[in-house]
């Protein structure tokens, strides 16, 4: 999710959650490398991820690359498939409704969103897959993700504002869904064939 999609009105300046340094830089972690970003139309991002069940040096290796590729995009939000992973993987750097940085790596996520009388806010939306172009989505304005890191230890995210719109955004991807997807037939062509891409 590209850090330029618009947030809801009162929201403060996302500005926080620019790019920082290298994932493991300093901590004795994997230093990450930037990956390409794949874009709509590869097979990829249009099935549901795999399970994740090995937690070791390679999952950690996807979390350090998965950051810096975001940052290096200037994302807020990215999954596993969007760098071409088959896993159930993303990462956050995305500031809340009150503008408060939500950093997160979630392996293996559960999204919970509230009831049916739920807030929601349309507003416009990108993504990285889908370069240069945005389109009202309608989204609950907080939500909460369940699961767990790259150690298998158990992560809660509970977000509102942009960074809840990244959670469901994330998921979505993980279940092979794009937000283009959510939007009608002709309007998800138009908004295709403006960044390049093939309709469908």
């Amino acid at each position: 999710m590209p850090s330029g999609t618009t947030p809801p009105p009162a929201q403060p300046d996302p500005s926080p959650a620019g790019p920082g340094p290298a994932q493991g830089a300093g901590d004795g972690g994997p230093v990450g490398r930037v990956r390409p970003i794949v874009l709509d139309g590869d097979p990829v991002l249009h099935r549901p991820c795999a399970p994740v069940t090995a937690f070791d040096a390679d999952l950690a290796q996807l979390e350090a690359d998965m950051v810096v590729s975001m940052h290096a995009a200037d994302g807020v939000g990215l999954a596993a498939n969007q760098i071409g992973v088959d896993a159930r993987v993303f990462v956050m750097d995305c500031p809340d409704a009150a503008g408060e940085r939500v950093v997160a790596t979630v392996v293996n996520p559960v999204l919970r969103l509230p009831g049916v009388f739920a807030r929601r806010a349309t507003d416009d939306e990108g993504c990285l897959s889908v370069p240069g172009e945005v389109a009202a989505v309608e989204r609950v304005t907080s939500a909460v993700v369940t699961g767990v890191d790259v150690r298998g230890e158990p992560v809660r995210v509970s977000a509102s504002g942009l960074a809840a719109v990244c959670l469901q955004h994330e998921v979505d991807h993980l279940d092979g869904l794009l937000y283009v997807d959510r939007l009608d037939a002709d309007e998800r062509a138009e908004v295709l064939r403006a960044a390049g891409l093939a309709p469908r």
